[in-house]
C-alpha cells in the first residue's frame, strides 16, 4: 500500500488580520484587511497533498459555517476526510494577527476539533508505510488526548509517528508528553519551540537534549528560520541551509516545511534532500499572504534546481 499521511491534529478557521504592530493592553489598532482562511492542521495537509502524498484527516470537524469552510478546503486539496461531521458543534476559530515584521500572534477558540474518540481513530487501518502526524495542540485537549495516546501506542512498530510540539507544549514533564516521547520517530519544530521544550539557551544544547530524550532511531528536524534547518539522523547532526527571500507573512511556514518534508520522505528522497526541499517550500511560503501557501512539488523542483544541486 502506498504511504499516506494520517493527520490527527486540528483543522480550524483562521481570521487573518494584517496590522502594523500589536496594540498595548486596552488600546486599538486598525487592520489593513480581514480574511477568513482554513488553517491549523490544514496547512500541513495541504502542503503534503500538493507534493504528492495521499493525505487523510483523522480529526473532527463541526456542523456550521466554519465546518463547511474546512470541509470544502480539504476536498479542494484532495484530502480524504475520515471522520463524520460532529453534530451540534462548529469548527473552531483562530484570529491570526500578522505584524509588519511578518511575525504572527494567535487568539484561538476551540470547537469540534478539540475532541476525539477511539471510534473516530478506528475508521482507518494503519499500515507500516504510513506517516501519522501528531500536533502538540492535541495533547492540550482533555477530550482528545487519552484516546489519541492509546491509539498511537497500538500502531504498527514501523509506522512513522511525526510530532510537532507547537507553541503550547513547553516542557517534557507533563504526563501526556511523557507518554508521547517514546512513540515519536520524527520530531519537527522551530528553534524557539525546541529551546522552550528543552529549557536550553542554545540550539546546540537543545539538539543534544532532544537526542537524549527521544528514541535512538528518531529523526529530529529543527527549523531555524531563514538559516534553514538542523537535522539529526542515524547518529549524525547536519545543517541544511535555507534560502534568502523577503518575507511578507510567516504564518504557515513551519507547516509548509513539515508537510513537504514528510511528502518527500514518503516519496523516497534522502533525509537531507527532503529537508532541503522543505526549506525551499517554507521560503516560498513566506513570500505569500495567508496560512496555506505551500507550493506544489513542481514549483519546489524549479526552486531547488535554480538555487543549488540536490544533496
Amino acid at each position: 500500500m502506498p504511504a499516506r499521511l494520517l493527520y490527527t491534529g486540528q483543522v480550524v478557521i483562521d481570521l487573518v488580520m494584517p496590522i502594523e504592530r500589536l496594540p498595548q493592553s486596552g488600546a486599538e489598532v486598525l487592520a489593513r484587511s480581514a480574511d477568513f482562511a482554513v488553517g491549523g492542521g490544514f496547512n500541513v495537509m495541504a502542503a503534503a497533498a500538493r507534493n504528492g502524498l495521499h493525505t487523510v484527516y483523522l480529526g473532527r470537524h463541526g456542523q456550521g459555517r466554519f465546518g463547511d469552510l474546512a470541509r470544502q478546503a480539504m476536498q479542494e486539496e484532495g484530502v480524504e476526510i475520515a471522520t463524520a461531521t460532529c453534530a451540534g458543534q462548529d469548527t473552531g476559530l483562530s484570529v491570526a494577527l500578522v505584524e509588519a515584521s511578518a511575525e504572527r500572534s494567535f487568539i484561538s477558540y476551540v470547537g469540534a476539533e478539540g475532541g476525539l474518540s477511539t471510534d473516530d481513530l478506528r475508521c482507518v487501518q494503519v499500515s507500516p508505510e504510513d506517516y501519522v502526524f501528531v500536533s502538540g495542540y492535541s495533547l492540550a485537549h482533555p477530550n482528545k488526548v487519552t484516546a489519541l495516546l492509546a491509539w498511537l501506542g497500538a500502531l504498527p512498530s514501523a509506522t512513522t509517528v511525526a510530532f510537532d510540539p507547537g507553541p503550547l507544549i513547553d516542557s517534557p514533564d507533563s504526563a501526556p508528553m511523557q507518554a508521547m516521547l517514546p512513540l515519536i520517530t520524527l520530531w519537527t519544530s522551530n528553534r524557539e519551540e525546541a529551546l522552550r521544550f528543552t529549557g536550553c539557551q542554545t540550539l546546540e544544547d537543545a539538539l543534544h537534549s532532544l537526542i537524549a530524550s527521544l528514541r535512538e532511531d528518531a529523526l529530529i528536524v529543527v527549523r531555524d528560520g531563514p538559516a534553514g534547518c538542523w537535522v539529526h539522523h542515524a547518529g549524525q547532526t547536519q545543517h541544511i541551509p535555507g534560502f534568502a527571500v523577503s518575507a511578507v507573512d510567516t504564518n504557515g511556514a513551519g507547516d509548509a516545511h513539515a508537510g513537504v518534508l514528510l511528502a518527500n520522505l514518503a516519496n523516497g528522497h534522502s533525509v537531507a534532500n527532503a529537508a532541503r526541499r522543505a526549506n525551499a517550500a517554507a521560503a516560498i511560503a513566506v513570500t505569500r499572504w495567508g496560512p496555506a501557501t505551500a507550493p506544489g512539488s513542481a514549483e519546489v523542483d524549479t526552486w531547488v534546481q535554480l538555487v543549488s544541486e540536490p544533496i
